[in-house]
């Protein structure tokens, strides 16, 4: 029983650190699946695929080398130098990720809960604090609420598309883009969301004692992640082309299911933002501490307040250029990870 629960916490963190806030809106599925018609539904099985087995080989090298963090796993596979340099890469583009993550989340106290932006933002650095102060189980025990709430929503998304004269959309939409294009999609997808996921899910395989519940935990949470595309999928499917109008495409079809989902709907983006922005911080916080010897606290409030500081001005244009850079890392950082053979 301890380890089927252990394996459920590995997978609902697994869940919860990828699926973020471009994820939650609908964006991300839109993006790279849905605007390919009927081949969304093969390349979300070739993406699923790449979590189950990339996020499982991350978290069990993880445990072997006992990383105190991501960079020991980047030193592994690139090499002492050029591993630093791309871990020191990633946390730059961590940090610009969180400062637009805690400014979605101020956004969302704003626009939907008529509270000033500053609130929001002081309640989700204030509540990352006391949340970080309980270590990796912390992390976990947070998603462990917030994820099991996404699939329930999930699974009403797609009950409610079943009945709608679209639901078999998904297999007969068209598009114009090219093979190469539609192949690059599910592989740039996943290469950048594992690389993003790795400041979570290293320590969490350091922390893991019992190999074969990390091979479950990473086995449940891709056929998880999996599952919460394909409901995204199906849904914005059934509502092509008119949805893609829509800057929150996931919140209109939410909205078809009354006002209490859509409220229901507002709290989880805001917690798949909140999920994520703890994980991130936490991932960092880690790496930090390899180089400053100072207290675990006072690097996560130093953190803390430049993600504070950064979501004042906004990230954005910083963020258009590392962004392709970093994808580009992303995919390089796969190949590594998938040619890596433990000896």
């Amino acid at each position: 029983m301890k380890n089927a629960i252990k394996v459920l916490q590995i997978a609902f963190t697994y869940i919860g650190t990828v699926v973020g806030a471009g994820f939650a809106t609908g964006q991300e599925i839109l993006q790279f699946f849905t605007r390919y018609g009927k081949w969304g539904t093969l390349t979300i099985l070739l993406s699923t695929v790449m979590f189950i087995w990339l996020g499982t080989k991350m978290m069990l090298l993880a445990n072997k080398i006992q990383a105190a963090s991501y960079e020991d796993l980047n030193r592994k596979l690139f090499g002492e130098k050029i591993g630093q340099v791309l871990s020191l890469f990633t946390l730059v583009v961590l940090i610009g990720v969180n400062s637009v993550m805690l400014a979605g989340a101020g956004s969302v106290f704003e626009e939907h809960l008529g509270l000033p932006f500053q609130v929001g933002l002081w309640i989700t650095l204030v509540a990352t604090f006391f949340l970080l102060g309980r270590g990796i189980g912390g992390v976990m025990k947070l998603n462990t609420v917030v994820v099991p709430m996404m699939i329930t929503l999930s699974l009403a998304v797609i009950f409610n598309t079943a009945g709608s004269p679209g639901a078999s959309r998904f297999f007969t939409l068209t598009t114009d883009a090219s093979p190469l294009a539609v192949l690059a999609s599910p592989l740039m997808y996943s290469a950048f969301n594992l690389s993003m996921a790795q400041a979570v899910l290293v320590p969490i395989g350091s922390h893991t004692r019992n190999r074969k519940t990390i091979i479950w935990g990473g086995i449940t949470g891709g056929i998880g992640v999996g599952f919460m595309l394909m409901a995204g999928h199906f849904a914005l499917s059934s509502s092509m082309p008119g949805i893609t109008q829509f800057e929150i495409p996931m919140g209109n079809i939410a909205g078809q299911l009354g006002t209490t989902i859509q409220l229901i709907y507002i709290l989880l983006i805001f917690m798949e933002i909140f999920s994520t922005f703890v994980a991130d911080v936490y991932g960092v916080t880690l790496q930090l501490k390899q180089y400053l010897k100072v207290p675990s606290a006072l690097l996560s409030i130093s953190i803390l307040a430049i993600c504070y500081m950064t979501s004042q001005f906004g990230f954005s244009s910083l963020l258009s250029i590392l962004y392709p850079l970093f994808g580009l890392f992303s995919l390089l950082w796969a190949v590594m990870l998938a040619r890596y053979k433990e000896t």
